[in-house]
């Protein structure tokens, strides 16, 4: 899956000379926390967002400092930041150095993306023309319906035997694998032996064991590694 087959194609947008009050009131009528700004050409130039208007001298929200942060503020930063909570246009509040993806690109991509800078939202781009716009929103969206994740074939898992083979092939190229000799499976129910780190790869365990086409039920009979006390 991709970006394009993800994104939202209409694009609600912003121009650098709206106002702040304006670009407030289109964030709210259209019921989004943030939208791309676009020059006359319909070239991106930045984005702006609810965090953008959060601090501001309308509302009486200015950033607060203590005089002793204050003190190690350099000057661009105190300028930078009476600009954006005192500017009247679009243009002085917006985040002007923005983050976009081809619409080529993954939908797994952009969730890596989306984590790893904290981003709600991310431009999507074609030939460098402004195309669509993605979302968590629309990552969410594509979750609830893709359905459940592809299991084997009818007919490709037929007894215990093989059920609990094909759990271990499941688990073979995670760190919290468990051997062979530890997946027991009886009438559909997968038993699960070993030792392990945490409660988080209990959970892992059972997971990954459900997700094999043919389990009824995953039974955890796991255990944490004996510390022996200092003599």
């Amino acid at each position: 899956m991709l970006a394009i087959d993800v994104m939202t194609p209409s694009v609600i947008c912003a121009q650098p000379d709206m106002t702040v009050q304006e670009a407030a009131k289109r964030l709210v009528d259209n019921r989004i926390s943030g939208m791309p700004v676009v020059d006359a050409s319909g070239g991106l130039v930045g984005m702006v967002s609810e965090g953008d208007l959060l601090h501001r001298v309308e509302t009486g929200t200015e950033t607060r400092r203590s005089r002793w942060l204050e003190v190690f503020s350099t000057t661009r930063d105190l300028a930078s930041t009476f600009v954006k909570e005192h500017g009247r246009s679009v243009a002085d509040v917006m985040t002007a150095s923005v983050l976009t993806v081809d619409w080529q690109m993954p939908v797994a991509d952009i969730a890596d993306l989306m984590e790893r800078r904290r981003i709600k939202r991310v431009p999507v781009m074609r030939g460098g023309k402004l195309i669509g716009i993605v979302t968590r929103g629309n990552l969410i969206r594509a979750l609830a319906s893709a359905g459940a994740p592809a299991r084997p074939q009818d007919g490709q898992v037929v007894s215990d035997r093989e059920i609990a083979e094909a759990i271990v092939a499941a688990l073979r190229d995670k760190r919290w694998a468990l051997t062979k000799e530890n997946v027991i499976v009886k009438d559909g129910v997968a038993h699960l032996w070993g030792v392990i780190q945490s409660e988080e790869e209990e959970r892992a365990l059972c997971v990954a064991a459900l997700e094999v086409k043919g389990v009824k039920e995953a039974r955890a009979h796991l255990s944490y590694p004996t510390v022996m006390p200092l003599m």
